[in-house]
């Protein structure tokens, strides 16, 4: 069976993984994983595409920077898959969490007149986004002109992605060298075309990988690719690209398009 890459991080941070939201499906969907050795019943079980499931491990792989599943890719069963050891020891952590999580909230319902507005607030605190790219990294430079500020985020591996936001929201966040946060990216803002050494326009960056699942389709084609640093990302390349598994390829990222998030 083949494994995944392994992660360039020493140390798994399982933190990252749940400070999102303490009941994510993710979680749920690499669960179902280890119980049937297989993603796409995972998939089925959870009532998501077999697509969706795939971005739901890479995602948490991403968070957690340890490999969580090792999969096998093909097969009219979309391929065996089992949870690693890191895996396992996610869920564990995942069940304690939940179920110390309702304690806590049931031991404040048994006295509501100790923030009762809260309780509502505090049973969904998590909060979910659209946004299928969740990196983690750590700010590595500002650069402030005028009122707006481009922010250097280094990845695993060292690859800098930047992102272009207003100096009032550098400020509030209150970034600063060294300091860990999350790259958010929609996938339809990432354009995936084969390696060039042609630079790329202004404001718009490139990051190196190659592609581990392509999903063909009339109007484009999504690409899962791998960052040279492990990292997992989704983009779409043109339809009828030519792009193939294991292919080099580049992710174009406008700097405007990169949003971060700090962790709560």
């Amino acid at each position: 069976m083949k494994k995944a890459a392994p992660s360039t991080s020493p140390e798994p941070s399982f933190a990252s993984a749940f400070s999102h939201e303490p009941a994510d499906k993710r979680i749920d969907i690499l669960r179902l994983v280890g119980e049937s050795g297989s993603i796409s019943q995972a998939a089925r079980q959870a009532k998501v595409s077999y697509k969706a499931a795939w971005q739901a491990i890479d995602t948490l792989t991403n968070l957690a920077g340890v490999a969580l599943v090792e999969r096998a890719v093909g097969g009219s069963g979309g391929g065996g898959a089992t949870l690693t050891l890191a895996g396992q020891k996610l869920l564990a952590v995942a069940g304690v969490l939940n179920e110390t999580r309702g304690q806590v909230l049931a031991a404040f319902k048994s006295n509501e007149l100790l923030l009762p507005r809260a309780l509502p607030a505090l049973s969904n605190m998590g909060v979910r986004t659209s946004m299928r790219n969740q990196l983690p990294c750590q700010v590595d430079k500002l650069q402030v002109r005028g009122q707006m500020a481009r922010v250097y985020l280094k990845l695993a591996g060292g690859a800098v992605l930047v992102s272009r936001i207003t100096k009032a929201s550098a400020e509030l966040l209150g970034l600063q060298k060294g300091q860990e946060v999350l790259a958010l990216c929609k996938a339809t803002a990432v354009a995936v075309t084969a390696q060039t050494a042609a630079a790329a326009s202004p404001g718009v960056q490139k990051l190196n990988g190659h592609a581990v699942r392509i999903s063909r389709g009339a109007t484009g084609d999504e690409v899962s690719l791998q960052l040279d640093g492990g990292l997992q990302l989704v983009g779409f390349a043109a339809a009828g690209s030519g792009l193939k598994t294991k292919g080099l390829v580049q992710a174009l990222i406008d700097e405007s398009a990169v949003v971060i998030a700090l962790s709560t």
